[in-house]
This record gives C-alpha cells, sequence and structure tokens, in this order.
C-alpha cells in the first residue's frame, strides 16, 4: 500500500502518522495576504511579507522546533492534558515508546485536516487549517469529540504564539522589538500592535495589528487570557508543558493591556463535560492587518463554524479550479501527482521564492528569471493577463541589454541594485524571448511584438562592469534621451537589444562571459575569465528562432521593416571575420554600451525583417559551428560538448587525468537549440546515461564528481557531493533536458528522464515529500525544496506541448503526440484537459494496440465530429480561424484515432 493515498482525481489525499517524517509541510495561502507553511504537527509560519510575521519565522532545520507551533489543548479533568496537535512533552516522548497517540491527515491544495486519537485520554480531535480566499486570515476549525464510553470533562485552550515583527529580528534586536509590542485582549481573542517595526527599512512606525481571535462553534467567546508568553508558560515552563495547560491557572480577562513583552495568542474556553461520543467544535482565526476596525469585520465574516466551513468549500473549490489541466493516462497516482505539478507554478506566483521553509533564502518576490519561467505554465492555465504581463516585464531591461534583478511587489515594477551591488546573470536575456514566443504561438497575436516600453534605468552600465556617475534618484528609473524624454521601444526591439548583445559580450575563447553567473547562480566565482558554451548554445538559438518569427511577423502582418533606437546599427554588423575576432567583438559591445551609459539620442533608423533575420542567421549558424568545432570533447567513440571555461580560462569538461568531467547544462542547450546534430545527441544520451544517470537519486545528476573545491567556477563545488547544484538530481535541468530531446525527436530518451523524475517523487520511502516535484533529489533520494521550483512550469508545459504534443503555432492548434504505450489505459485510451485561446477541450487520444509512438500515424481526427486537417502521419491541425467559431462555455471533444 502507498504511503500517500489519493481520494480523488483533484490531489486529495491522505497519509497516517504523517509526523513519522521530517520536513513535511504544506503551503496555505490566499490570493493575496497571508502566505503560510504548516506541518502535520500545525508547526510552521505565516507572514504577509519579510517585515511582517504573524509566527515566528521557520527554516527545514528548526521546523521540528516546537516554540511556535499552533496548539489546541484539551485539560482532561482527572487524566492530565492533551495536545490535539500532538505537540506536548508527553507526546514527543510517547512517540518513541508505547504510541498513545495515532494521526491522519488529509490535504489538497492550501488546506489540510488532521485527525488525531488518543489512546489514553479517549479523545478524537479533527483540526482543518486554510487561508481565507482573500489572504486576510488563517482559520482552524476544531473538533473535539469523548471516545470514551463515560463523560469526561474537557477545559479546551488555544495557543498561537505571536511573532509580530520582520524576519530581520530574529537575532536582530529580538529582545528590544518585544519591548515595542503593546498588546491587548478583546472579547473574543489577542492583538497585538507594535509600536514600531525595526527592519532593513529603518526605525518605522507601525501600523500592522497581529492577531488571534477563537469562538465556539455557536460564535461565543473565551472565558479568560493568557496574552503573553510569560504569563502562558510561566516561570520555568515551555510550551510542551506550559503552566496554564498544567493547572486551573488565573488569567486575565477581555480589556486587560500589556506592554513589552513577548505575546501569545492563548485563550481557554469554558470547561466542558462530554458524554460518551459528544463533540465540541471551536473556530480559531489568525492574521496580520494594516486597518485594526477590519478585524471585527473579519470574525463577522468567519467566527462561526457554518461560515468557517463554507469558506473551507469556496477554498477547496477556487484552488482546485485554478488547476484546469487534467492528465488521464491510465495511472490515477500518477494524474494526481501532475495536477500537484501543476499547481506548483500557482505557488511559486504567490510566494515568489521564498516564505516556505526549505526557501529561507532571498526577502520575498520573484528573480528575472522566475517572472518569464512561471509564465510559461500561466501561458497554459490562466492566459488572459499573460499579454500585459510580458509587456510589463520587458520594462525592466536596460539599454545595454542587461535587466534589472530586484523585482517588485507590483507588476512591472523594478527596483535599482541594493547597495549599488552591480551583478549580471548572462543567461537572463535569454528567457523573454522563450516566454515571448510560446505566447506568440499560443494566441497568434503578432501585433504585441510592436508594444512600446521603456527601458529601466538605475546607477549600473556597461553591462555590469561600471556605474553612471551622472545618474541619481531624481533622474527615475526610466531610460530617457538627451532631449530629456522617457524612450519607449518596441518588445522587438528589447528581444533584439538583449540577444544581440550578448552575442558581442564572449571571453577569450568566443564564447559568452559568465558574468556572475548563468541559470546556475551557484557559478558565481568566474567573473574574469568564466565563459558558459551551454548558454551560447541556448542565444544561438534564440538568434534563429527570433530570425524565424521576423519572417512570420512579414508573412502575417505584411510588414517589411521596423524602427530600431539608432545606437543598435552597431550590434548588427555582419562579417565572418568580426566573427572570428573575440577581441573586435568586445570592442565593439563596449562602444555600444559607451554610446548608451547615460542618455540615449532617441534617433532610430529602419531596418528591413527579411535582412534582419538574415543577419541574425548568420550569426547563429556561426556561433553553432563554432561551437561544434571548438567545444565537442570525446570519450572513446562517444563525447559530448564543453560547458564552461573557468576562471583561468580552462575548459571545464572532459576526460581530464582519467578523470570525466561532464555537465548536463551543456548538453540541454545544445541540443535544444540545435547546436547539437542528430549524431552528437545520440552520443550525448549515451554519455549521461553512463556517467550521470542514477536512478537511485531519481535520474541525471547536474554533473560528475570533481572531487575538487574548484573555486575558480563557482561556490557549488563547497557543497556536498550530490546536494544541490553540485551533483544532485537538479529537476529543473533534468526536466529541460526532457524536453530537449522531445523537441529534437527523441521522445523514448526524454520519456526516461521525465519518469525517472516522478518514479523518484512517489517513492515516498525515498521522497519523503507530500505530491510535487521538488527542487532536487539528494544522495538518497529524498525530495528538497518542495512547492517553489520552475521545474514544474517545464514539466507540465513538457507534458502538455511534447507528450501530449499539443501545442500553438502562430495561433493554430497543432497535436502530434508522442505518448509512449504504458501512458495510455487499458483501453488504449489517454486524454488531456486544457483551455486554448479561451477554449475549453477535452483531447482524446486512442491507441487500442498501444503501439510505440514512431510506429503510429493519425487514421482519423475529429474536434466536435467534424473532421480535422491532417498535415502529417503524427500530425493534425485545428487552425485559429476554427478555434475562433467555437463556443467559449462549451467544452470541445477531439478526438484522435491512432493506428
Amino acid at each position: 500500500m502507498r504511503k500517500i493515498n489519493f481520494t480523488d482525481k483533484n490531489g486529495t489525499f491522505t497519509i497516517t502518522n504523517p509526523e513519522n517524517y521530517s520536513g513535511l509541510y504544506l503551503p496555505l495561502a490566499g490570493e493575496e495576504g497571508l502566505k503560510s507553511s504548516i506541518t502535520p504537527t500545525l508547526g510552521g509560519d505565516s507572514k504577509t511579507d519579510q517585515n511582517h510575521f504573524l509566527l515566528e519565522p521557520v527554516s527545514i532545520e528548526n521546523l521540528h522546533n516546537n516554540r511556535g507551533t499552533r496548539n489546541f489543548w484539551c485539560r482532561v479533568e482527572g487524566k492530565g492534558y492533551w495536545s490535539a496537535c500532538g505537540v506536548s512533552a508527553e507526546q514527543e516522548f510517547d512517540k518513541y515508546t508505547d504510541r498513545q497517540d495515532e494521526s491522519t491527515l488529509e490535504a489538497g491544495m492550501m488546506w489540510q485536516k488532521l485527525t488525531r486519537t488518543s489512546k489514553k485520554y479517549h479523545l478524537q480531535s479533527e483540526i482543518t487549517s486554510f487561508v481565507s480566499i482573500d489572504g486576510t486570515t488563517e482559520i482552524q476549525l476544531i473538533k473535539i469529540t469523548n471516545l470514551s464510553e463515560e463523560e469526561q470533562e474537557v477545559t479546551p485552550i488555544v495557543a498561537l504564539p505571536v511573532y509580530g515583527r520582520s524576519a530581520d529580528n530574529i537575532r536582530d534586536h529580538r529582545h528590544v522589538t518585544s519591548l515595542l509590542h503593546r498588546i491587548d485582549t478583546k472579547e473574543c481573542g489577542v492583538e497585538v500592535t507594535p509600536v514600531l517595526s525595526f527592519d532593513e527599512r529603518g526605525h518605522q512606525k507601525n501600523d500592522t495589528t497581529y492577531f488571534v481571535y477563537g469562538f465556539t462553534a455557536e460564535g461565543n467567546a473565551p472565558k479568560e487570557f493568557y496574552p503573553t508568553v510569560e504569563s502562558f508558560i510561566g516561570e520555568g515552563g515551555s510550551f510542551l508543558i506550559p503552566e496554564a495547560v498544567r493547572v486551573e491557572k488565573k488569567g486575565c480577562t477581555a480589556g486587560c493591556h500589556l506592554e513589552g513583552k513577548e505575546a501569545v495568542g492563548a485563550f481557554r474556553f469554558e470547561r466542558r463535560k462530554l458524554k460518551a461520543n459528544e463533540s465540541i467544535e471551536y473556530v480559531v482565526l489568525a492574521g496580520a492587518t494594516g486597518e485594526k476596525a477590519s478585524i471585527s469585520k473579519i470574525c463577522t465574516l468567519f467566527g462561526t463554524k457554518e461560515q468557517a466551513e463554507n469558506e473551507l468549500a469556496k477554498v477547496k473549490k477556487y484552488w482546485t479550479e485554478k488547476v484546469n489541466v487534467e492528465f488521464e493516462t491510465g495511472d490515477e497516482a500518477t494524474d494526481n501527482y501532475l495536477k500537484w505539478i501543476c499547481f506548483q507554478p500557482i505557488l511559486r506566483r504567490i510566494y515568489g521564492c521564498s516564505f516556505l521553509p526549505y526557501h529561507d533564502y532571498g526577502k520575498g518576490g520573484r528573480g528575472w528569471r522566475d517572472l518569464w519561467q512561471d509564465c510559461l505554465a500561466l501561458l497554459i492555465m490562466n492566459p488572459s493577463n499573460v499579454r500585459q504581463m510580458i509587456v510589463d516585464n520587458y520594462g525592466g531591461v536596460r539599454i545595454d541589454g542587461t535587466n534589472a534583478t530586484i523585482i517588485g511587489n507590483k507588476q512591472g515594477e523594478f527596483i535599482a541594485d541594493r547597495n549599488n551591488i552591480t551583478r549580471v546573470w548572462m543567461d537572463h536575456a535569454f528567457w523573454p524571448f522563450v516566454t515571448t514566443r510560446l505566447y506568440l504561438d499560443q494566441t497568434g497575436d503578432m501585433e504585441v511584438l510592436f508594444e512600446k516600453v521603456p527601458y529601466f534605468k538605475d546607477l549600473q552600465s556597461m553591462r555590469g562592469t561600471a556605474h553612471d556617475k551622472f545618474w541619481n534618484s531624481e533622474y527615475g528609473q526610466k531610460q530617457k534621451t538627451e532631449r530629456d524624454h522617457i524612450y519607449f521601444g518596441t518588445v522587438l526591439e528589447h528581444i533584439l537589444l538583449q540577444n544581440l548583445c550578448a552575442f558581442y559580450d564572449v571571453g577569450e575563447h568566443n564564447e559568452m562571459r559568465l558574468h556572475g553567473a548563468d541559470w546556475n547562480d551557484a557559478l558565481d566565482m568566474a567573473w574574469e575569465k568564466g565563459e558558459s558554451v551551454a548558454f551560447t548554445c541556448a542565444y544561438a538559438g534564440n538568434l534563429r528562432n527570433i530570425a524565424k518569427t521576423l519572417r512570420q511577423l512579414e508573412e502575417i502582418s505584411g510588414s517589411s521593416k521596423i524602427e530600431i533606437a539608432h545606437e543598435m546599427e552597431d550590434l548588427l554588423a555582419g562579417s565572418v571575420e568580426l566573427y572570428e575576432d573575440a577581441a573586435r567583438k568586445q570592442a565593439l559591445l563596449a562602444g555600444y554600451a559607451k554610446k548608451c551609459e547615460h542618455n540615449i539620442s532617441g534617433d532610430t533608423i529602419v531596418v528591413r525583417l527579411d535582412q534582419l533575420a538574415a543577419n541574425l542567421e548568420g550569426k547563429a549558424d556561426w556561433m553553432m559551428k563554432n561551437i561544434r568545432a571548438n567545444e565537442w570533447v570525446k570519450d572513446g567513440e562517444d563525447g559530448w560538448f564543453n560547458g564552461y571555461y573557468d576562471n583561468h580560462g580552462r575548459k571545464v569538461e572532459g576526460v581530464m587525468d582519467e578523470s570525466v568531467r561532464m555537465m548536463l547544462t551543456g548538453q540541454v542547450f545544445a541540443i535544444m537549440s540545435g547546436t547539437a546534430t542528430e549524431d552528437q545527441v545520440e552520443s550525448i544520451c549515451r554519455s549521461a546515461d553512463k556517467y550521470l544517470y542514477d536512478q537511485k537519486a531519481g535520474g541525471y545528476r547536474l554533473n560528475t564528481n570533481f572531487h575538487e573545491e574548484k573555486f575558480d567556477l563557482g561556490r557549488m563545488f563547497g557543497f556536498a557531493y550530490g546536494e544541490k547544484e553540485n551533483g544532485a538530481v537538479f529537476s529543473h535541468m533534468a526536466v529541460m533536458y526532457s524536453n530537449a530531446l522531445y523537441q529534437r525527436g527523441f521522445a523514448k530518451e526524454g520519456n526516461k528522464v521525465l519518469q525517472a523524475l516522478l518514479d523518484a517523487a512517489m517513492e515516498f520511502d525515498n521522497s519523503k515529500m507530500y505530491p510535487g516535484l521538488p527542487e532536487y533529489f539528494d544522495n538518497q533520494g529524498r525530495g528538497l525544496y518542495a512547492y517553489l521550483t520552475g521545474a514544474a512550469s517545464w514539466y507540465m508545459l513538457t507534458m502538455i506541448t511534447e507528450v501530449f504534443g499539443v501545442k500553438g503555432d502562430c495561433g493554430d492548434l497543432k497535436i502530434a503526440p508522442a505518448l509512449m504505450p504504458e501512458q495510455y489505459n487499458q483501453d488504449g485510451k489517454a486524454v488531456l484537459k486544457m483551455t486554448f485561446a479561451g477554449r475549453n477541450f477535452e483531447i482524446i487520444f486512442y491507441n487500442k494496440e498501444k503501439k510505440e509512438f514512431n510506429q503510429l500515424k493519425i487514421r482519423k481526427a475529429v474536434c466536435d465530429g467534424k473532421a480535422l486537417e491532417i498535415a502529417a502521419e503524427r500530425c493534425t491541425i485545428l487552425s485559429k480561424r476554427e478555434i475562433q467559431m467555437l463556443s467559449v462555455k462549451e467544452t470541445h471533444k477531439i478526438e484522435i484515432e491512432l493506428v
């Protein structure tokens, strides 16, 4: 029997005694407001942002520290006291001895229900936790049932320690900031309003109130309160054996005001006599608000059992419907895991790359790379707002082709580099076009390329190598012209600028400079001489695809020319002699960047689309030819591409001193871009299988063991081998490896990658994680950094566009499946439900004989019974025009018969 058991097709699962596994947590959040994490014992934290934590911030290494746990106690007369969530000194001990408690967790997207039974106290608790859709409050529904055949007398006690300040204060002025607390007991709860906030912003007047309120099922108030830590736990006590729970301790009533103490939302309800099998129920609300008056409204909305249950039903429906992609592969567990993987990009939009226990780096928000890759998933699930998001995000590009790296809270908001740090990630310019190209294919909306967008401006200049001494905050954060006007360029101009600048930004081996790092942030110690062949391949693919887009643009729109900034004319130089001279390319780029260091002229030039496309194709062809000639490393009959040069200017990969050094990233982008020939792809696959594949660890490792602390390339080599960026199975790059293989027609090899990752995640005894795809697996196969990973977006995209083969092509819907025989059910049927161009589709594939994908051809394809065009043996098309004629209210059935 599986440890994780699914109870429906929407990802709802159960697990028995989940507290036996370390590191499990679930995200609970609204669309805005509170962002919480919760463990099977109600640990975790809750916050609205870096500076406003309701519960004490936790990292994965102190997630098991039960000081800040949400708790609900039952003092049982004549017997003792019992924690309904399993967090007491007695229960911690019993867990490893005679186990007096048994528990089951049922959970779904943004909610969990913990059921716990006690043999000793003959009580059962059911605690359901979630955050309201509007994010104003975290809600707990608690039900206590007497399982004894005799009447029992129970005193219920709530305890939620209120941290009430910035995460910075964990060890920076922890005690001093408690002196700022102003604590008030109200009729139904505890409010904490610090006078000031101490954080990186300085000392500021605080307007946020943190609250914990409690009600009986009927909406009645608590009896008395213990609003400070010292009054609740007592002298010498702890949150595992608090004095106010152990003994009948006098508390304070509503209207009590205290100052300068650590706070806790602790209160007891009336003592209740419970007959056999009788239950009592409670509602606990906790949150943080900048408008104290809104607390009473929140209590009015959610303060009774009926209201809380109604909101729970809405929460379940809301988040289930958000994941509007559904797979049917013949294995319900697989389909449910895929449901969670499709949910992960939504979580990353809400949480950014921070605010869950493993993601304890950063201070919230998303990075540049995340903005664009998360859009990939949104284009599939919720494309309605993506157009404006894409346009706004281009406003983060600088006129020198670099971009802002600190992202604001609002869409299209970018912040100047903190502390004047100038840093460039050389891969950043690659991602915007990848996302934009998917948007163009999904919608056929070529007009987006002509949207006018400003450029970002701050102190950084000369592609991160200098400061603009004439810039200041009064100038603003939008690039200006010599006439002091904000300069606006088209989205297409932004795309061209980013990729052309990257083409010239090369090192001594004529591959693109690594700068501060590429996608692997841990390759961060080769600023002077480091080069990324991997992303030189990636940019070559971009240039070729941009050229394709330009030719399509001319064909579809009838436009033959575009305007670009006058200064960009330098970047359109087009001679092989120039391309082969790294020093000349560097000088050309430096000259361009110097012209744009402060203001630009504001003048434009007109270029022909066909000539521009040919220019880009010439650059791409030269790059690929150069890489094939100089970066292929041999290992007997096989080989792979060298992906990097270190800070001494040395090749990183190959067979060196009988040690094999191979990295997956360079192979991914060589394959995906088309740089690798078909023979080379086959050779790379054999080499990756030989040196990188580890089934126990989850599939393909990111690199072989270099057996060197290689600090002339990056801090990753200081990590233990097999952990995170140094040789772990890093899901993000593994999924991109799969995607690249599928794109090149190596579907069987691509499926092996996807299946290895999914098998590793689903093998709970090893992965020890809730459903989903982690950022990486460690050497023991444990899944680490759950939920917030770009791998989920790429996994979902690969499943839809490559495995099921459903993808856009300038607004047309093209279907060319590459499903494996085992991905059909026992009747030879596989189903994908999704939205495309605002229409809902159920796409059904029939392969009754379960043949291999490359032995199949389409015999028949219909949409709502009407025959579709069969463009090739395994490809059918529903045109944009036909799609626009379909109803937006109905679900349209596409059936494809394969023989």
